[in-house]
């Protein structure tokens, strides 16, 4: 469905609070003008997240797992039959907060992006390697605390790309907008590929 509707599927990936709900946010605000975007949300529990995507102006609809630690494919076919995707240009599916479980499962994605707030350590890529080797993206986020953490960029990075080699990795901050011009160019390339594809 997605295919035939020329819509871009990115399955946003991280552990809980590293920024995705911010990222988004950030993202369907300053990229409205040019695409038309809608999401899907999920979590165990609460629907405060897509509430905070609605207000965006955005389309978007909430699943809740019930304690289920990721999103899979059936779950996005059943919520994206009850959205109106005629016109989407890009899908975001914002996945249950879990370094582990959501890599394992496709949504009918194109690409998988994963975020690494740099309050989590730099490490990580080697400690949960599958989310790393599985994405197109790493977006490392919360750049703005780097004088008060103790993370290594590079070694983040190093780590990540001797897992997966074609990984592009893009620091920013969700806060303040910083380092946000290279996703979007990611994403407006993207968009272009997937309607030549067709």
């Amino acid at each position: 469905m997605f295919k035939q509707k020329q819509i871009l599927v990115i399955n946003l990936m991280s552990s809980p609070g590293a920024g995705k709900t911010s990222l988004l946010e950030k993202t369907l605000d300053q990229l409205r003008d040019e695409f038309s975007m809608a999401v899907i949300e999920g979590d165990l529990q609460t629907s405060n997240d897509a509430e905070r995507i609605a207000a965006t102006g955005a389309q978007v609809l909430q699943i809740n797992t019930e304690g289920g630690c990721h999103l899979d494919s059936s779950m996005v076919q059943e919520a994206a039959g009850s959205m109106d995707l005629d016109q989407t240009d890009i899908l975001f599916v914002e996945n249950v907060g879990n370094l582990v479980c959501p890599a394992e499962f496709s949504v009918g994605e194109d690409y998988k992006v994963s975020i690494l707030s740099v309050v989590e350590g730099d490490d990580k890529p080697e400690k949960y390697p599958l989310i790393f080797a599985e994405s197109r993206v790493l977006l490392l986020n919360k750049t703005d605390l780097l004088p008060y953490v103790d993370f290594d960029m590079d070694k983040a990075s190093g780590f990540a790309r001797n897992i997966n080699k074609n990984i592009e990795i893009f620091p920013l901050s969700a806060k303040t907008g910083e380092g946000l011009k290279p996703w979007h160019d990611w994403l407006r390339k993207e968009v272009r590929r997937k309607k030549q594809s067709e």
